[in-house]
């Protein structure tokens, strides 16, 4: 399993298994202010060769690649993307799943949230294959 948290949009440490974000600078250093809960973050679940990838929060420029990175670190002829707790969802975020899409074609699910099926709907991806209603 790999998961990704996100606390700010400051800067990626990346590990074998988790990738974590700190959010606050002092003294030239990065420092995890520690407390809230995240503001983004990515789990990957494997069972064979399909991943489901289930991101919450904000996806945004700031968090768009981890959401890539993370179902493309583990081997998957299909993908399942659960984006039901996403709450932001911008440019950056489109491109991302567009980018998936692309890379699974005819094996990606999308599970959106509200927010998300409006954002894609707007930008006039509402009717595509990988996308399944609310």
């Amino acid at each position: 399993m790999t998961t990704a948290y996100l606390r700010g949009a400051w800067r990626l440490r990346h590990g074998p298994t988790v990738v974590a974000v700190t959010t606050g600078l002092c003294d030239g250093g990065w420092v995890d202010l520690g407390g809230a809960p995240p503001v983004f973050s990515a789990r990957a679940e494997v069972t064979g060769d399909h991943v489901r990838v289930t991101v919450t929060g904000e996806v945004d420029m700031a968090t768009a690649d981890t959401m890539v990175q993370t179902t493309l670190r583990e081997p998957a002829r299909q993908v399942t993307l659960d984006l039901r707790a996403v709450t932001f969802f911008d440019s950056a975020a489109i491109h991302a799943v567009v980018q998936l899409a692309r890379r699974f074609p005819g094996t990606l699910t999308v599970f959106p949230s509200r927010q998300v099926s409006r954002v894609l709907e707007i930008s006039g991806l509402g009717d595509q294959e990988w996308l399944r209603p609310l």
